[in-house]
């Protein structure tokens, strides 16, 4: 008598699907249809007008000044976020405690507010000063001329940025493994070398996280046509307030913010596989069940 591997069973009984997911289907289906038939026949959506405005010129300028602005606090937030995280782990007190200070007031004021607040800081300070304290004014500049609508855009966005990234690149460093911090200082490394050991270990769950906070950073640009930035929202503002084609309008920055959002996701998906490589739990292989049978 031998034992041979036969073909390979199932252990779980296969269930019939619910009828509820039928009428799920059927429901999703008809409200599916429904949008599509309004967007069709419904003539206040002005697609003619949408076709006319998605490639204008006002529009793809408002859009590029979106993504430039969007580059910029990216680079300038991802900077403070690692200051701010090397910081709040830091075992000096006074400087984890400010950069916890730091990171409760930006993650705790809506960004809005922040915002308009840096584009009407002249009412606060009309001449901002670098001045020794209590002591003579070394350099003094005029608000209104220094902080411009672009200006307050950069500070309110890469100063909220960087609080946001700090959380981030701090959860990175507090998942590499603690043993790799001893292990470098009873080296006797400096805390820049042991930095520079730890870092890349922790790049692995930084990476995604940022990718993401880089969809809603995009998003977020949207903010600044309060203060007149002729950003992509902006831009559809002013084309409406003239032709009082608002919804059409709408629809076109609408539809590049959405693009634009679907492709640095798409992004995020491959950095995010990438990154997961050799830490993905592993499918386990289907086990054959033997079976007696005569020789």
């Amino acid at each position: 008598m031998t034992v041979t591997a036969g073909p390979v069973r199932r252990t779980r009984r296969e269930r019939k699907p619910s009828p509820w997911r039928y009428v799920a289907i059927a429901a999703i289906l008809l409200v599916a249809l429904m949008l599509l038939d309004a967007a069709l026949t419904n003539p206040n959506f002005g697609w003619p007008t949408v076709g006319q405005y998605l490639f204008s010129a006002v529009m793809l300028r408002g859009l590029l000044l979106t993504l430039e602005l969007t580059v910029v606090v990216m680079i300038v937030g991802s900077v403070l976020g690692i200051i701010l995280a090397v910081m709040r782990t830091s075992a000096n007190p006074f400087a984890s405690r400010a950069a916890w200070g730091y990171i409760w007031f930006f993650r705790g004021t809506p960004l809005l507010i922040q915002v308009i607040f840096w584009f009407n800081i002249a009412a606060l300070f009309p001449q901002i000063e670098l001045a020794v304290p209590f002591g003579p004014t070394l350099l003094g500049f005029d608000a209104n001329a220094l902080v411009t609508p672009w200006t307050a855009a950069v500070l309110a966005l890469s100063l909220n940025e960087g609080a946001y990234m700090a959380e981030i690149v701090r959860g990175g460093l507090l998942g590499v493994d603690r043993g790799q911090y001893e292990a470098a200082q009873a080296l006797g490394m400096r805390p820049r070398k042991v930095f520079g050991i730890i870092m890349p270990q922790a790049v692995r769950t930084i990476i995604p996280p940022t990718a993401n906070q880089l969809v809603t950073t995009f998003k977020n640009t949207a903010l600044v046509s309060v203060i007149g930035l002729a950003d992509l929202l902006h831009s559809a503002q002013v084309v409406y307030a003239l032709n009082y084609q608002t919804i059409p309008l709408l629809i076109v920055a609408a539809f590049w913010y959405l693009l634009l959002t679907s492709l640095l996701s798409y992004v995020q998906s491959l950095l995010e596989r990438r990154y997961s490589k050799g830490y993905a739990p592993r499918s386990q292989p289907a086990v054959k069940e033997a079976q007696w049978s005569p020789r």
